[in-house]
């Protein structure tokens, strides 16, 4: 499924894809963060950091009315404040898909999947 915009010269389709990879790394640049988390995750029981090419997996993007609904699943960083890192995951998530595709958020959900305790 992919994302529409009307513009005055014709239609544009950005795929989920694009937006999934876009999306990802807005949130892997967040003090925090240490990585993106499947979906799926605690159906599998299975605690897995993403790579870049799999970013999809652990973004879900939804269309609305006037823009899109994203949930994010990550992974954070031990000694972190969760709240804190989430806010600032959601702000860089907006902020990333209104300059690079023109696109408008309406809502970004962040599901904390597990917390990591990096080493020194």
């Amino acid at each position: 499924m992919a994302v529409k915009i009307n513009t005055q010269t014709g239609m544009i389709e950005i795929s989920n894809e694009v937006i999934a990879t876009v999306v990802g790394g807005a949130v892997t640049d967040v003090f925090g963060i240490v990585g993106m988390a499947s979906k799926k995750q605690i159906k599998d029981n299975i605690t897995e950091i993403l790579r870049k090419e799999n970013y999809s997996r652990g973004v879900v993007v939804r269309q609305e009315e006037n823009g899109i609904a994203v949930d994010v699943y990550t992974i954070v960083s031990y000694g972190t404040k969760i709240s804190e890192v989430s806010r600032n995951v959601q702000e860089k998530v907006k902020y990333n898909l209104e300059t690079l595709l023109g696109v408008k958020a309406n809502s970004v959900n962040v599901f904390v999947q597990g917390v990591r305790v990096l080493p020194d």
